[in-house]
């Protein structure tokens, strides 16, 4: 009798996480098989507006880990890859016709997936129900908790988290409530990995001497900023770099941000008379600390920060954190523990002898518990336990008091006030009061 081919269809949607991948495959991360497949999404508002990763300049260093390359939009086009999931009677059907298109016969299935909370890496899951799965991180939001509930029909079958080690010493929350451990892919090979990328990389800034680097995100289309406000943030990195004494500057704008934004900073570089160089290639900010060696990396909460600190040890600053800290909503928005952990462990560009966080895994624990308790109830003592203890003028940043208090966590209330949760004549009377609002209200 005849073994089924074992075939690995490795879903990504970014030129990082696939390098991430590589560097796994390059590690030994995963077992044998007898095909591997990489599955290019392009999640864009606007996919053709915007070059799909294996289009970008040095995919082609990444290509011979792969025996063929899949396009998720052309294989559910015109639907979008972010909002579409198949319907539980179609999964059949299209489990049927994926394995037809991609040539997969009776293979056994096995996934590696980024953000599987969300599509298309749910969808993926959906549609080969038998197949195990790997998560693979691609930057900070895997130190924070799960986003929100997960199928256990898919949950219980993933078999491990790849994660690069960003932040030393900080274990991921993610998939943790499934008993998922944490793996870490070797630096080593991930550094590897982007030297390859970088040796093929053309177009890059020719500075005199190492520059400021100034990495731009994009916020206002996450609506997390205005426009202005993004505008506004890139002028302060500049202004900061400039203060710090670097006269060379490199902005890296996000692939989709207006092009406007660059010029405003070219007025403002002019104004301040020093040198800008605006990259325009669509290139991973580690080919420019590969090539042009920075001196210097300034942004708010990218994950690239990270990389420059942990893995090329260049300098970094951040800015902006405490303007997201406030605006993240709600309080579960994914993107908290990132913000949060840049902002508690990378230093101010305006201030760079701040104090900083001395227990950043208990204040991780403290927000992840803030964010998704019914996810990680677990974590409640961790949280406690943090509160009482360093819930300063530093650290209120990262927790909303509204949010304390409904989670009856320390600091709910002023500590003046501390002895109504604990009296029982003031509990009576406030469930009293709700009641009769509850029955006017009805």
């Amino acid at each position: 009798m005849r073994t089924a081919r074992t075939t690995q269809i490795f879903y990504a949607s970014t030129l990082y996480g696939a390098a991430t991948l590589a560097a796994a495959i390059d590690s030994g991360c995963f077992g044998p098989a007898d095909r591997r497949l990489l599955l290019v999404s392009n999640n864009a508002g606007i996919p053709e507006t915007t070059p799909p990763l294996d289009r970008m300049p040095g995919f082609g260093e990444l290509r011979a880990r792969f025996d063929g390359v899949l396009s998720w939009n052309e294989t559910i086009a015109p639907l979008h890859p972010g909002g579409w999931a198949p319907r539980p009677d179609d999964i059949p059907l299209w489990e049927r016709q994926l394995r037809l298109l991609w040539d997969l016969g009776d293979d056994r299935i096995e996934l590696a997936v980024e953000s599987i909370q969300v599509n298309p890496a749910q969808a993926l899951a959906q549609l080969f129900q038998d197949a195990p799965v790997t998560v693979y991180a691609d930057g900070l939001m895997s130190y924070g908790p799960t986003r929100n509930k997960i199928d256990p029909l898919i949950g219980t079958r993933v078999r491990a988290l790849l994660h690069l080690d960003l932040v030393p010493g900080l274990k991921p929350l993610l998939l943790a409530e499934f008993g998922v451990e944490p793996e870490i892919v070797p630096t080593a090979a991930f550094v590897k990995v982007l030297s390859e990328l970088a040796s093929s990389a053309t177009g890059l800034p020719d500075c005199a001497e190492p520059p400021a680097l100034l990495l731009g995100q994009y916020l206002s289309a996450l609506e997390i900023l205005t426009p202005q406000e993004e505008e506004d943030l890139h002028v302060r990195m500049l202004r900061g770099a400039v203060e710090r004494g670097h006269r060379t500057i490199v902005f890296k704008p996000h692939p989709t941000a207006p092009a406007r934004w660059s010029r405003l900073l070219e007025k403002e570089a002019a104004k301040l008379g020093v040198e800008l160089s605006v990259v325009e290639q669509p290139l991973l900010a580690e080919t420019l600390y590969e090539r042009v060696r920075p001196a210097l990396v300034v942004g708010c909460f990218s994950t690239a920060l990270l990389t420059a600190s942990a893995f090329y040890a260049i300098p970094v600053a951040r800015t902006g954190t405490d303007l997201l800290l406030d605006r993240l909503s709600p309080y579960q928005n994914s993107n908290r523990v990132p913000v949060t952990i840049v902002d508690a462990l990378l230093p101010q560009l305006e201030d760079l002898d701040a104090p900083r966080v001395t227990d950043l895994s208990g204040l991780v624990s403290a927000v992840g518990f803030a964010m998704q308790p019914q996810l990680r109830p677990d974590l409640r003592p961790a949280a406690e336990a943090f509160l009482a203890r360093h819930l300063d003028s530093r650290t209120w940043r990262y927790f909303k008091r509204r949010r304390l208090t409904v989670l009856g966590l320390p600091g709910a209330v002023p500590p003046q006030l501390a002895f109504i949760p604990r009296n029982a004549t003031v509990r009576r009377v406030a469930r009293r009061a709700r009641s009769l609002k509850r029955v006017a209200i009805g």
